[in-house]
C-alpha cells in the first residue's frame, strides 16, 4: 500500500490525532518528497512502537538533545520513501536491535502525530510530521545504545509508564500498542 492509501485507511483514535492526520495529509499532497528535510515547515519521520515479543515491555530511549523518554525513529536518509523504511532503520540505528519486524496484525502506519521542533543551532523551528509502527523485537535483543541520540535505552513495563513525562501522543500510541498484542 502506497502513502497516500495508508494515510486514507487510517483511523484516528482522537480529535487530536485526526487534526494531525489532516494535517500530514494535506502535507503529502503538497510535496512529492515529504520525507526531504530540506522543507522548511517541516518533514515526515519514521518512528517505531518497539515490543519485546511476549509483549509484556516496551523499549523507550531517553532523547540526548530533547531530555525526554521517547520511541525509536527519526528522519528518512536520501532515497526513502516509507516510513516503514525509516522506522525500521532509525530503531536499529538507536537501539542496536537486530531482526526487528512489523507487527503482521497492526495497521500501518499504527499512529500519527505532528510535534514542533524547536530551532537548535543553524537549524530553524519546524514540524515533525511522525509517522509511527508497532514492531516486534527478537527474542533475547541484544541493546545497544547509540551515543550520538541518547543516554539511555531501556524496557519498560507497561505499568511502568505512568511514571515517565511522555507526551500525549505518544501515550495514545502506546495505548493503541497494547490494543494489538
Amino acid at each position: 500500500m502506497d502513502l497516500t492509501d495508508a494515510l486514507a485507511a487510517h483511523r484516528p483514535a482522537d480529535a487530536h490525532e485526526a487534526a494531525d492526520l489532516r494535517q500530514i495529509v494535506e502535507f503529502v499532497g503538497r510535496h512529492p518528497d515529504p520525507f526531504d528535510r530540506r522543507i522548511p515547515e517541516g518533514h515526515l519521520t519514521g518512528s517505531a512502537i518497539v515490543v519485546s515479543p511476549d509483549g509484556g515491555r516496551v523499549l523507550l530511549l531517553r532523547h540526548r538533545k530533547l531530555q525526554r523518554w521517547l520511541q525509536p525513529g527519526g528522519h528518512a536518509d536520501p532515497g526513502e520513501t516509507a516510513g516503514e523504511t525509516v522506522a525500521l532503520r532509525e530503531a536499529l540505528e538507536e537501539t542496536g536491535i537486530a531482526g526487528l519486524a512489523l507487527h503482521a496484525g497492526a495497521p500501518r502506519p499504527l499512529d500519527v502525530d505532528v510535534h514542533d521542533i524547536p530551532a537548535r543551532g543553524g537549524e530553524p523551528a519546524h514540524l515533525h510530521l511522525d509517522l509511527r509502527y508497532l514492531v516486534l523485537a527478537p527474542a533475547e535483543a541484544a541493546l545497544a545504545r547509540s551515543p550520538m541520540e541518547s543516554d539511555e535505552v531501556r524496557w519498560f513495563g507497561w505499568d511502568e509508564l505512568g511514571n515517565l513525562d511522555l507526551d500525549a501522543g505518544l501515550r495514545r500510541a502506546l495505548g493503541k500498542t497494547r490494543a494489538y498484542l
